[in-house]
């Protein structure tokens, strides 16, 4: 009888699991921060990465108490955080390809059989110094680029701060020449008739144009986010599709973070230029003034803000040669 041929038998051949991979999805990256009980920060707490389909990492959060994993294949995941004086902590979730994960704050609690605990800087202390930094971001080393967080977790800045942001803004010597040079663009187009020309008519164009950017800076980047606990930043996305990109820049012209991290309606931004605009109904010509003023001001900002947040997703942060050293954009 003729012998039957039977299949060979995978297990003795030697060969292991074959494992599958999409060489379509697009790594991701996961950020956050680590405080205790009372809300400081956690220095050198240390915080493991570990996933079915992720290889095993660990980093020791920086000194505003901040982690970020960057090239992060897409999929379930599971950060194990662990300090001295704290119980383990654990927290995990599912990171879709090209996402960028910001976590809320992971917060560590003291055993109960712990009676000392080490307090790290405070939230304030944090965002004083990512402000420093901030304040140094110049496009061409020449242009202000202060409201721009390229830290994707920074800590929320106090009304002092937000106060202190608008007016170094206000101060530059580049916000006057900027003014400057759009009042001399209005003169020589004769816009604002009613000013006139000469010394004089360039004086109230340009006393126009200050007290525009001073009552909108004012109004929508300080009084109203401190009113709103909303930050008046935008923060920098830069990993993603391109289409992602876009879609969260144009969308940051009417959205915002709120002091709790959580995405929220720019009722600053929107209602602070609502505001600027009628309070400019008090200054400019007579003929210029009304409702359209306005509500013109409104539209052509949000689309001003979207065009803007489109050049800074793209453009600006390859310009702007002096970026925090945590950018986990940044090799």
């Amino acid at each position: 009888m003729a012998a039957q041929a039977t299949a060979p038998d995978s297990s003795q051949q030697g060969v292991g699991p074959v494992v599958q991979t999409d060489s379509a999805q697009t790594p991701g990256s996961i950020s956050g921060s680590v405080v205790d009980q009372s809300g400081a920060l956690v220095v050198g707490a240390k915080v493991v990465l570990s996933g079915k389909q992720i290889l095993s990492r660990e980093v020791l959060t920086s000194a505003d108490g901040e982690f970020s994993f960057i090239d992060v294949t897409p999929g379930p995941f599971q950060l194990t955080i662990t300090a001295t004086g704290f119980a383990t902590q654990t927290s995990s979730g599912t990171l879709q390809a090209g996402e960028i994960e910001s976590l809320p704050q992971i917060v560590l609690s003291v055993p109960v059989n712990k009676t000392e605990v080490q307090v790290g800087v405070s939230q304030t202390e944090v965002a004083t110094e990512q402000i420093k930094i901030e304040e140094q971001q110049r496009v061409l080393g020449v242009i202000p680029n202060f409201y721009v967080s390229y830290i994707p977790n920074a800590a929320p800045l106090n009304a002092k701060q937000k106060f202190r942001l608008a007016t170094r803004t206000l101060i530059d010597p580049v916000t006057f020449v900027v003014v400057g040079g759009t009042a001399g663009v209005q003169q020589a187009q004769n816009h604002f008739r009613e000013y006139g020309q000469g010394a004089e008519g360039y004086a109230k164009r340009f006393g126009a144009g200050y007290a525009d950017s001073v009552t909108s800076t004012f109004i929508g980047g300080a009084i109203l986010p401190s009113l709103f606990k909303q930050d008046p930043r935008y923060f920098y996305k830069g990993t993603g599709s391109i289409s992602s990109r876009t879609r969260y820049a144009v969308a940051n012209a009417v959205i915002c973070k709120g002091d709790n991290r959580h995405w929220q309606p720019n009722y600053s931004f929107i209602l602070g230029s609502l505001a600027a605009g009628g309070i400019s109904n008090l200054y400019y010509p007579q003929a210029d003034r009304g409702a359209s003023l306005t509500f013109e001001g409104v539209g052509v900002g949000i689309a001003q803000a979207a065009f803007s947040n489109l050049l800074q997703e793209f453009v600006i942060r390859k310009l702007t040669p002096k970026t925090p050293k945590n950018d986990p954009n940044k090799p």
